[in-house]
């Protein structure tokens, strides 16, 4: 079978990546999408050919206006087709440090209502079932120093 074939022939994914960012008191920043009735992480789906460290920081310039250096990769993760989403989506999650002064944080008003800080605990109930688990996990990855990988939202 020739390459090209060979490659058509594979099973393809959407690849999504967001980041950690939290305040001075630890707090977990979330944004409040328009087009979605939860809460997320900053962040969102790549962009074709884009390598999803770009496009985490692509994605938190674009919603927040803040210039963020990626540190580690904290979560990464699998999860299944599901509903409207025909195929599976990889995730990547890093930790984007502290925002140190939340004064420069500027809204993308055509996606985001909203962007707030919320303790570790509190931010889980903010989120869809599948996403919840980022948290604790990125929280562990954070205190371990090494990724944690996730397999349908477990």
């Amino acid at each position: 079978m020739p390459a090209a074939e060979w490659y058509g022939s594979l099973p393809t994914l959407y690849m999504s990546a967001s980041v950690i960012l939290t305040d001075e008191d630890d707090r977990l920043l979330l944004v409040k999408q328009n087009y979605r009735d939860h809460w997320a992480f900053p962040g969102g789906m790549a962009d074709e050919g884009e390598p999803p460290h770009e496009t985490a920081v692509r994605e938190v310039a674009e919603e927040l206006g803040l210039d963020v250096r990626l540190g580690d990769l904290l979560v990464m993760g699998w999860l299944p087709a599901d509903g409207e989403r025909p195929r599976p989506i990889v995730t990547f999650m890093w930790d984007g440090g502290v925002v140190d002064d939340p004064a420069r944080i500027r809204l993308q008003e055509e996606e985001l209502d909203d962007a707030r800080f919320y303790p570790w605990e509190d931010a889980a109930e903010l989120l869809p079932a599948l996403t919840a688990p980022r948290i604790p996990a990125a929280r562990e990855a954070r205190k371990r120093g090494r990724t944690i990988y996730l397999s349908a939202g477990a």
